[in-house]
């Protein structure tokens, strides 16, 4: 089985955890823009593909490809050459810390728990329209 879905926006990483005392205890908590992107990604991933969910004991495959705008200060010359894959970004938010925001979002969505990922691929690449592109598949056992 195979599902894909897409998130537009620009892409983002999973944040850094925050941290904040709270008289003589420490409360550690998630960035809100972290917390929405995620919120956005379970509500894609429920439109786009129901409430299929895969096997407790499955192995998942799972690739992310990220497209970021263009920047407006690049010349028409070098814009093609983004769009057409000849560039790809080298900015943030790091390929891993894309992986873990869209992993960290589906537990207990698209799978218990994203320990079931035994395979990621992310690639990042310029596009018309800035967007995430999900694709998840249950791997066979060998």
């Amino acid at each position: 089985m195979e599902v894909r879905f897409s998130v537009l926006g620009e892409p983002q990483g999973k944040g850094r955890p925050r941290f904040a005392r709270r008289g003589a205890y420490v409360k550690t908590y998630t960035p809100e823009a972290t917390e929405m992107y995620e919120n956005l990604i379970r509500l894609e991933y429920r439109r786009q593909c129901g409430d299929y969910k895969f096997e407790d004991g499955s192995s998942v495959g799972m690739s992310v490809n990220a497209y970021y705008s263009v920047p407006k200060s690049a010349s028409r010359k070098k814009a093609e050459r983004m769009l057409a894959g000849d560039l790809r970004p080298n900015k943030k938010p790091d390929a891993d810390n894309i992986m873990k925001v869209v992993a960290d979002s589906l537990n207990g969505i698209a799978y218990r728990d994203d320990t079931q990922i035994a395979e990621c691929e992310v690639n990042k690449y310029y596009g018309e329209t800035p967007r995430i592109e999900v694709n998840i598949r249950d791997i066979k056992g060998e």
